[in-house]
């Protein structure tokens, strides 16, 4: 029987299939990765992991970054004038983030989600189905009060 992670990474690579998106090492590898750690990860994160950084370079490792947040197979989380986080999209399945605005810290939200009823109030009333919302909180964490 397979393991979730592995449920997760083949779903996953079938969903890439459906866009367009080869399967290649690097595709898997890097979705393991994102997989594996369950928590955000920078591009520098992903193109410096030991399995990454001797088979792939830091610009392919980045357009396969953009083409995934293309497809919304990741999700980009940050500030602007801040590194870049990604995190997989899983459907089904949401998180919330807060980030410090000062130190750019990103922790995830461990409490049910606060946007869930009103979305469901929302959908009730407008007819809209299968309503999405991705949230992030700014915020300045503990150790930079």
């Amino acid at each position: 029987m397979p393991s979730p992670e592995d449920t997760l990474l083949n779903d996953t690579i079938a969903r890439c299939r459906e866009v367009g998106l080869r399967r290649t090492w690097a595709l898997e590898e890097l979705l393991n990765l994102l997989i594996a750690t369950a928590k955000p990860l920078t591009l520098a994160d992903l193109a410096d992991s030991p399995t990454l950084k001797d088979r792939c370079d830091r610009a392919t490792v980045f357009r396969l970054l953009v083409r995934l947040e293309k497809q919304g197979i990741l999700r980009r989380l940050g500030l602007h004038d801040r590194s870049a986080y990604y995190t997989l999209n899983v459907p089904g399945k949401h998180s919330d983030y807060l980030i410090c605005t000062e130190c750019g810290v990103i922790e995830k939200l461990d409490i049910a989600c606060p946007v869930e009823a009103l979305e469901a109030k929302i959908s009730k009333q407008s007819g809209f189905k299968k309503l999405y919302h991705e949230l992030e909180f700014f915020g300045v964490c503990p150790l930079c009060a």
